[in-house]
């Protein structure tokens, strides 16, 4: 991808410095901005290709910023949210609005040179602020099992894929399900592995699969 622009919004000085770099490596044009502030007069002198946009941030948060993007029409570029705190709620919401991926720091060399290159490959076309979005399934890393589990990451943000074009409720219990289905088979229905890979409280892993009707083999969930 030789001659992509990809503009880099992010606070923290070493994390735009070690992206740049990861990036031009590989080829890439970078611009970088410590903020929305520097961003926004970034994308008024030119559209970058791709822009790899930070969600917490002091000045405005990347949400905020991606959602004026969204409502002035300056949203016909590709953009990826990075977050060192990311939860199903503010994916879900960045992709309601137009993100096309989701990076979890710390960002991996792999995670980031996949999560780009699909960028690249979910190009926006110009558009009103009024136009409707195209609907595609779009894969999110979110508080997925890290590497000591031994899972396949690229088969499990396949099977968690979640179409956009639900309502935000609708979209984040899809995907809550899919990601606890996903979870216990990957533990064999091991209740209490699959409470600790998910970061919550056994009992509170049983009342929440009994509310998005996630069973567990032939028998109902019971509480121990």
């Amino acid at each position: 991808m030789m001659g992509k622009d990809i503009l880099v919004v992010d606070d923290e000085i070493g994390i735009r410095e070690l992206l740049s770099e990861i990036l031009m490596d590989e080829g890439y044009d970078v611009t970088l901005a410590d903020g929305a502030g520097q961003a926004r007069l970034v994308r008024e002198r030119m559209r970058p290709d791709l822009v790899l946009l930070d969600i917490w941030m002091p000045d405005t948060d990347g949400i905020t910023l991606l959602r004026e993007w969204d409502s002035n029409g300056s949203l016909t570029m590709p953009v990826v949210m990075m977050s060192g705190h990311g939860t199903i709620d503010t994916a879900v919401e960045a992709m309601r609005i137009g993100a096309v991926g989701f990076l979890e720091k710390p960002i991996s060399l792999r995670k980031l040179l996949d999560g780009v290159t699909a960028g690249l490959q979910h190009p926006l076309p110009k558009k009103s602020p009024a136009a409707a979005r195209p609907v595609a399934p779009v894969p999110m890393e979110v508080d997925l099992p890290g590497p000591e589990s031994g899972v396949d990451a690229d088969d499990a943000i396949e099977c968690l894929s979640v179409p956009l074009n639900l309502p935000l409720r609708e979209a984040r219990d899809l995907f809550e399900r899919r990601y606890f289905e996903w979870l216990i088979a990957q533990t064999e229905g091991n209740m209490t592995r699959a409470a600790e890979q998910a970061g919550v409280e056994r009992t509170h892993l049983y009342r929440k699969l009994k509310q998005l009707g996630v069973n567990v083999g032939k028998k109902p969930l019971q509480e121990e």
